[in-house]
């Protein structure tokens, strides 16, 4: 009689567990490569290669240009071919999560679709950036939706993880929260920074200095937030190994961000890899406090007796 039970419980879960598993894995396969993107991004920008093509969404009007190929060009080629495949891999996540609907939860399919929408706006922005000549406030929109796109991937892949907090959570969601908000509108005024050349004009002839030291002051939020995070978690009893090791990551993240952006400044961007890297770690500081924030309002659900990891749209309660 029990092996029937466990037989019937194992088909019936199977269906939901197959499609959902498949979907989470290919949510943090976009996730490493949407950070890649924005990486590559940033080394197109500080290369001066965001018209190395000059047209689009070809390059010299072919998909791979053979004769103009050279590193700018290649950078420029890769960071297209790059969106490309993601794109591709948010049709393929929309379509799944619609497919399997009934055996997924409800929020799913909706999800996926924002995803997909913010990767296709996200790739007229990046259409319109070649054609407004790299105009600054459509670069930084660029960048603003690449995160929004990279912190979507990041909820929808936590809250599909399983996790099961102690319900010692206390605030910290609700700083997690602040925190991440605060980091993210740092990484937009940087990419106001960086789009308007700010640093190199505000040095050469004074002038968008007031958007540069706005960058500079900027720092002080996130940074005081990040780091009650960090306090907080350590202070927090009992608290999930996992939550405690994001926090720590996030503090540490926040360590290197601060010395790249000093080294940055005072070398007056003229080392590359160091503005590259500068960018990427803010977007892994970022990505580390939204899935803190996301784990955390998960444990601090399940302590209320919320469902924070919600059943398929066919469920039966009753069963």
């Amino acid at each position: 009689m029990s092996e029937f039970v466990l037989k019937q419980q194992n088909t019936t879960t199977a269906p939901q567990q197959v499609p959902q598993e498949r979907i989470r894995r290919l949510v943090w396969k976009l996730c490493a490569a949407t950070l890649i993107l924005m990486a590559i991004g940033s080394a197109t920008r500080v290369m001066n290669a965001g018209l190395a093509c000059p047209d689009w969404p070809l390059c010299y009007g072919e998909l791979v240009p053979t004769k103009q190929m050279n590193f700018q060009v290649f950078l420029e080629w890769f960071h297209r071919l790059d969106a490309a495949l993601i794109g591709i891999g948010a049709i393929a996540l929309a379509a799944i999560s619609w497919w399997y609907r009934q055996f997924l939860p409800r929020w799913l399919p909706w999800a996926s679709t924002f995803a997909l929408f913010l990767i296709v706006f996200q790739g007229v922005l990046g259409g319109l950036t070649v054609t407004e000549l790299l105009r600054f406030d459509i670069v930084t929109a660029h960048l603003g939706t690449a995160l929004l796109f990279f912190i979507t991937l990041l909820v929808i892949g936590s809250t599909l993880t399983p996790f099961q907090g102690t319900g010692t959570v206390g605030h910290l969601p609700w700083v997690g929260l602040s925190a991440a908000i605060l980091v993210y509108l740092q990484s937009i005024l940087g990419a106001l920074v960086g789009s308007r050349w700010a640093l190199h004009q505000c040095f050469g002839g004074s002038q968008l200095c007031t958007v540069m030291y706005s960058h500079i002051i900027g720092v002080v939020p996130p940074t005081v937030a990040t780091l009650t995070v960090v306090f907080l978690s350590w202070r927090t009893p009992a608290l999930h190994p996992t939550l405690r090791r994001l926090a720590n990551i996030a503090g540490g993240l926040l360590i290197i961000q601060l010395l790249l952006g000093v080294a940055t400044f005072r070398l007056h961007l003229q080392v590359e890899p160091l503005t590259v890297s500068h960018q990427a770690v803010g977007a892994c500081l970022l990505g580390s406090l939204v899935v803190f924030t996301v784990l955390a309002l998960r444990d601090w659900a399940s302590s209320r007796g919320i469902d924070s990891y919600p059943e398929s749209a066919n469920a039966n309660p009753t069963n």
